[in-house]
C-alpha cells in the first residue's frame, strides 16, 4: 500500500490524539513519511516513528489499544531497539527505539541526531517533531534506493537545504566521496 499524503495526515491526527490521551510521547517522525510531510513526492508505505525511551514505546501501545496490534512492545536484539506496530485505519503504524550507542549527531535513526536536527511541522491541532530532510538523505544514500534519494534530493534543490549538515551526515553514513559530490550537484545544479 503506498499512502497518500491525506493518510498520512489523518493517521497522524488520530496517533497524536490518542497518544496525546495518554499523556503524551517524545518522538520523531522518521522514515519517507517524514518525506511525504514535508511535501517530497515520495510513496511511504507506512508511518514510521522513533521514541525517546522504551516508556515511550509502551505509552504509544497503550494509546492504540483498540486498534490492530501487529507487533507488541518487543525487544529485538538482532535490530537493537524497543518496537511495536499497530494497524490504524489501514495503515501500518511503527514505534521504535533505537538503543545502539554512536557519538554522531548526524544519523537518521539512532545517537542524537533526530533529537538535534528536526523541526516541527502543524498536523491538525498539534505539531510533529520531523527529523531534518538532509538526514533522511543520507540514509536513502546509505541504503542504496536512488529513487527515493533523488526525490529528496530535487525537493531540497527547491526549498532550500543546509549543505553542512548534509555532508555531515553524508559522511556519518560513510557515503563515498564521488557519490556526495553527485549528490551535492544535483541540488545545487
Amino acid at each position: 500500500m503506498t499512502l497518500t499524503p491525506e493518510q498520512v495526515r489523518h493517521t497522524l491526527i488520530t496517533v497524536l490524539g490518542r497518544v496525546k490521551q495518554e499523556g503524551g510521547f517524545h518522538s520523531c517522525l522518521i522514515g519517507t513519511a517524514a518525506d511525504l510531510l514535508r511535501g517530497v513526492p515520495i510513496k511511504p508505505g507506512d508511518v514510521d516513528f522513533l521514541a525517546r525511551t522504551r516508556a515511550d514505546v509502551d505509552r504509544f501501545a497503550r494509546a492504540l489499544a483498540a486498534y490492530r496490534c501487529l507487533t507488541p512492545p518487543t525487544w529485538m536484539p538482532c535490530c537493537v531497539q524497543y518496537y511495536a506496530a499497530f494497524e490504524v485505519d489501514g495503515v501500518q503504524v511503527d514505534i521504535s527505539t533505537v538503543e545502539s550507542p554512536s557519538q554522531s549527531t548526524f544519523i537518521e535513526a539512532f545517537g542524537s541526531g533526530p533529537w538535534t536536527h528536526f523541526s516541527e511541522i502543524a498536523v491538525g491541532d498539534t505539531r510533529v517533531a520531523v527529523v531534518a530532510p538532509e538526514l533522511r538523505l543520507a540514509t536513502e544514500l546509505c541504503r542504496d534506493r536512488k529513487d527515493q534519494a533523488e526525490s529528496i534530493a530535487a525537493w531540497m534543490r527547491d526549498h532550500g537545504y543546509d549543505a553542512p549538515l548534509l555532508r555531515n551526515a553524508m559522511d556519518a553514513r560513510g557515503i563515498d566521496a564521488a557519490t556526495q559530490s553527485s549528490v551535492m550537484a544535483s541540488i545545487t545544479g
